[in-house]
């Protein structure tokens, strides 16, 4: 079966294309600068040369035929026909409480995901999109989503809930959900599985680090507390995310510079994080700055390690025991740094990094504590997309 992987965002498409047979992607690319003139569509078929179109693309549809057309296409495609392709699988970020795993795309399925579009106003109606545009151009074809809040369905109750009126969870499901899911799954699993080990009996921290950052606490094989809340603004300092933060600070902030409810919310998702102390929001930027003696990029890597550390710790304790560390997504699979300075400081749970093994570069999961150390520390690159065509693959069969 191929299955075709979509992640649609408000002006960008992301796709792959698999063979389920051996699980190989067969093509990838992105279509970015969508309803402009100037839109860029880069196709990426194995074994053959990258293709890069610049040309006017308005909207999802079309971004989506044009992505059909070249997977086809005679000197850059990857298929006989579009019929080859058997399924559809979509990311959706928010599946609120409604979707506890991944599910078909029916009438029913796409109503819940518009009555969610108020938990993920920037994410959710994009991902409606996408979907909407491979019914236009791919009728009859059947579609999956997947959902990045899905796994943290089994945080219980006095875990997801805020110690606010419950009356505010009652009528507007205000409460923590979690969010890159997938990735925190999809690592967890790949972890015990490196490791020999059942992940039924272990208790692991998973640390999904790039531009947005999270941490999840694993005990058996289910989450059971993460750093993400109701929005992906809860949790760590991020790129350009604030983090956790005193909440008074936000009527505080708004009556002394009289920002409005859409101004502080754009100061800390888009102008906050790294970005707010030394200028920078990419933490490779942030590592060279350091190393040429910038002090605010120093601040903030240290600003950065602390709050990260502190989860580590926090999860240790809601798990009462840890077994593995295990970092994933951009930053936490290529900052040695990062890594290097954040178990420096978790010897008291007896963590000790090899420092050879921890600058190795590799695409295979890899583990870079020492022998002695009484917790293993692994690097293992997370594959959301291929979780994504797994599930779609698993529905459409079932």
């Amino acid at each position: 079966m191929k299955v075709l992987v979509i992640n649609a965002g408000s002006s960008s498409l992301k796709y792959q294309l698999y063979d389920m047979t051996d699980e190989s992607v067969l093509a990838a690319g992105r279509v970015e600068r969508i309803g402009m003139d100037t839109a860029i569509l880069t196709h990426e078929p194995a074994g053959k040369a990258e293709v890069r179109e610049v040309s006017e693309i308005l909207d999802h549809t079309t971004a989506i035929r044009k992505v059909l057309a070249l997977l086809v296409h005679k000197e850059h495609g990857v298929l006989e026909s579009i019929a080859d392709i058997q399924a559809v699988g979509h990311r959706v970020v928010h599946g609120g409480e409604s979707f506890r795993e991944s599910a078909i795309v029916t009438p029913e399925v796409k109503q819940e995901i518009k009555r969610l579009f108020d938990l993920a106003p920037l994410h959710n109606p994009a991902h409606m999109m996408g979907i909407q545009a491979v019914e236009s151009n791919l009728p009859g074809v059947p579609q999956a989503v997947v959902f990045d809040t899905a796994f943290h369905q089994t945080m219980d109750r006095n875990v997801y809930l805020y110690p606010i009126p419950l009356a505010l969870y009652r009528r507007h499901k205000i409460r923590k959900y979690g969010f890159h899911g997938t990735s925190h799954m999809y690592v967890s699993r790949q972890a015990a599985a490196f490791l020999g080990r059942p992940i039924e009996e272990m208790k692991i921290v998973t640390c999904h680090i790039g531009n947005g950052a999270s941490v999840t606490a694993v005990k058996g094989g289910r989450s059971v507390d993460t750093s993400m809340g109701m929005t992906p603004l809860e949790g760590l300092m991020m790129g350009t995310r604030s983090g956790d933060l005193d909440p008074a600070i936000v009527p505080f902030a708004m009556g002394k510079e009289d920002l409005t409810i859409g101004e502080v919310s754009s100061m800390l998702n888009k102008h906050s994080g790294l970005l707010a102390i030394c200028g920078m929001g990419d933490m490779r930027e942030v590592q060279d700055a350091m190393e040429n003696g910038d002090a605010n990029a120093k601040l903030a890597f240290e600003m950065y390690e602390y709050r990260l550390r502190k989860y580590i710790g926090a999860y240790a304790a809601a798990m009462n025991g840890l077994d593995a560390i295990v970092f994933t997504a951009g930053v936490g699979e290529n900052s040695w740094l990062l890594r290097a300075r954040t178990c420096l400081n978790l010897s008291y749970l007896g963590v000790e990094i090899d420092p050879e093994a921890n600058l190795v570069r590799s695409k295979e999961a890899r583990r870079i504590s020492t022998t002695k150390s009484k917790i293993d520390v692994l690097v293992v690159p997370t594959n959301e997309e291929l979780v994504i065509a797994r599930d779609t693959y698993e529905l459409i069969k079932k």
